[in-house]
């Protein structure tokens, strides 16, 4: 199964990563291949606990998608 990531900069300069379609699952990583292992192990471990533990799943559908804004220049 799939699940998408967000990466983001990190204010202390390490990459954040997330997975939205389940709350709560966070990692970090010093360069994109550290976070990218670190939230793969993060889900599994997530995963691991639902089923355990018998928590709703994750969800199945989510869409990542932009929005256009037009930004006002200040005269």
């Amino acid at each position: 199964m799939k699940y998408p990531i967000v990466l983001e900069n990190g204010l202390d300069g390490w990459i954040v990563v997330s997975c939205p379609s389940i709350p709560g699952c966070i990692s970090q990583g010093r360069t994109r291949a550290e976070a990218l292992t670190n939230i793969r192990d993060a889900i599994e471990l997530m995963l691991e606990a639902i089923e355990e533990e018998g928590w709703e799943k994750p969800l199945e559908f989510l869409e990542v998608t932009t929005i256009d804004i037009e930004a006002e220049v200040a005269a």
